[in-house]
């Protein structure tokens, strides 16, 4: 298989992409010795509509950091469609590694990775965030029993959104 190779066109092409995507406020791209980085001055643009559920993602799969971290006791959490959630004392949290879209399953229709009450390890895939026709598996990071799913199956989410909280205690 041969090198591939980064033109200044397809360089132009990605600049356009992500100027006229709403769900992108930075972006960072690395090809060889090559890298890019694009980030937009309007930041407080709001998220693209919800991904249409009949739209079976990609066959790629790349797996992602999550960003886990112990919740400080009586931590409250808030996401943008959901009321507040009281994040219980040594509770981990899943926040997204990046923007994307979360799906709770492998495709439409299917199972969802993880349900409320179920027990994980830490190499349980919990979600997906697809990036540009990109999967990333996100994983659990850590045992214990999922206590909260708080995003939407195809609903856009941002660096740093809380997606899961997982009790290790229990």
């Amino acid at each position: 298989m041969g090198k591939e190779i980064l033109t200044y066109d397809d360089l132009l092409q990605i600049v356009e992409l992500i100027k006229s995507a709403e769900s992108f406020s930075e972006f960072h791209l690395k090809i060889g010795d090559i890298e890019l980085d694009l980030r937009k001055s309007d930041s407080g643009a709001a998220p693209p509509p919800a991904a249409n559920a009949s739209t079976a993602p990609p066959a790629a799969d790349v797996t992602a950091p999550a960003k886990l971290e112990p919740a400080p006791a009586g931590h409250v959490a808030s996401t943008p469609a959901r009321a507040a959630v009281e994040v219980p004392a040594g509770a981990v949290t899943i926040k997204s590694p990046m923007v994307g879209t979360f799906y709770r399953s492998p495709e439409p229709g299917a199972k969802p990775f993880v349900e409320v009450g179920q027990r994980v390890s830490a190499d349980t895939t919990v979600c997906i965030i697809e990036v540009m026709k990109l999967m990333n598996s996100i994983a659990a990071g850590c045992e214990g029993t999922v206590t909260h799913v708080l995003a939407n199956d195809a609903e856009a989410v941002d660096v740093g959104q809380l997606l899961i909280i997982i009790d290790p205690k229990a």
